[in-house]
């Protein structure tokens, strides 16, 4: 079955390997790529399908409402895909307005605009929503977050998140809108804009910057490898039951001091260093108001229901991260010279 899908946010990290994905691995596919460009939105994530025939990129808002409902009454699509959001919590502390227009008001626009042109009861349709495990809140020592997880989340970002993830059930159970949520932990891997925990440090070790640890570092996470998120996203699209969600995760717990300090010790190798030169450029700072210490998921629903599993160990996704920004230093240096420079140099996402 042939298909046309607008994937929301598809020129940022996640997004950007998704749509290479399907529009390689799908040929008969028509995607439809449509993203604001904004800091984290960089089309030059995707120069090697650009000029591919089953591919079109759309520049535009998913918070403005009359541009969404023009867009898909043209367009016609069978399905979306929808990952555009704000995404770092920082941000959200500044500036909450923001990340409730994008997150929440952005997701309404999307599923009335499905809802006006899709047919009730088509086997065709599918509005598939892609949130975080932050909607969850905090986890203590022990335990995982799993799809039955009560939602507490504790930032404006995660807030909005929950709240666009709420918006999206209600229009299954209310309209009857074929839906699927997916809930992932924290992705890493190449493309990554810089304001994020690996990409970050992998920069400023490069240019012996200091390397901003919120606290003592003891903040865990668990870390999924961007390409094994894409996966389960296609298993999901395709073979996900409408009004389900799955929770998608690496298996992979690192407090975030660990985490830095095994960068630092292969970034040392790499650059030829010597062994502890990186992690003297360690600086620990402010806590983050309201920092969550713990993430963990229990993807068993989706290993058990769909058959998925990650393909690579955190150790090799990691040097292979590593190795992709060395190589790709002036795409590193490109994104990293805007306005937002200052900034997340001191400050990051564990995501």
């Amino acid at each position: 079955m042939s298909y046309k899908i607008i994937i929301t946010g598809g020129a940022g990290f996640i997004g950007s390997h998704l749509v290479r994905h399907f529009v390689n691995k799908y040929p008969d596919y028509s995607i439809i790529n449509l993203d604001k460009l904004t800091y984290a939105g960089n089309l030059e994530n995707l120069k090697d399908i650009e000029d591919k025939s089953n591919y079109a990129f759309v520049k535009g808002d998913i918070s403005d409402a009359a541009f969404i409902n023009n867009l898909f009454e043209t367009e016609n699509p069978d399905a979306v895909i929808h990952l555009a959001a704000e995404s770092h919590v920082d941000r959200s502390i500044l500036n909450p307005g923001d990340f409730i227009n994008t997150n929440i008001i952005g997701t309404l626009n999307l599923l009335n605009a499905a809802r006006s042109i899709w047919n009730p009861g088509s086997d065709k349709n599918l509005f598939y929503h892609i949130s975080t495990d932050e909607v969850y809140g905090s986890l203590g020592k022990e335990g995982y977050f799993t799809e039955e997880t009560a939602y507490d989340p504790r930032s404006p970002y995660s807030a909005s998140k929950a709240g666009s993830d709420h918006l999206v059930r209600a229009f299954f159970h209310t309209y009857n809108m074929p839906v699927v949520v997916s809930n992932c932990s924290n992705n890493y891997g190449p493309y990554q804009f810089p304001e994020k925990l690996i990409p970050l440090m992998i920069h400023n070790i490069v240019n012996r910057k200091a390397l901003p640890v919120y606290g003592q570092g003891a903040q865990t996470r668990d870390w999924l490898w961007v390409l094994d998120h894409v996966y389960a996203i296609d298993l999901i699209f395709h073979k996900g039951k409408v009004g389900e969600t799955y929770n998608i995760g690496g298996s992979n717990e690192w407090q975030n001091i660990n985490l830095v300090n095994t960068i630092c010790s292969i970034m040392d190798k790499k650059l030829n260093r010597k062994t502890g030169d990186s992690a003297k450029l360690i600086t620990f700072v402010k806590d983050r108001a309201g920092h969550d210490m713990r993430y963990a998921i229990d993807a068993s629903k989706i290993k058990n229901e769909l058959g998925w599993k990650a393909s690579i160990g955190f150790e090799q996704g990691l040097e292979q991260t590593i190795d992709w920004y060395l190589a790709n230093e002036e795409w590193l240096e490109h994104v990293t010279s805007g306005a937002y420079q200052n900034y997340y140099e001191k400050q990051y996402e564990e995501r």
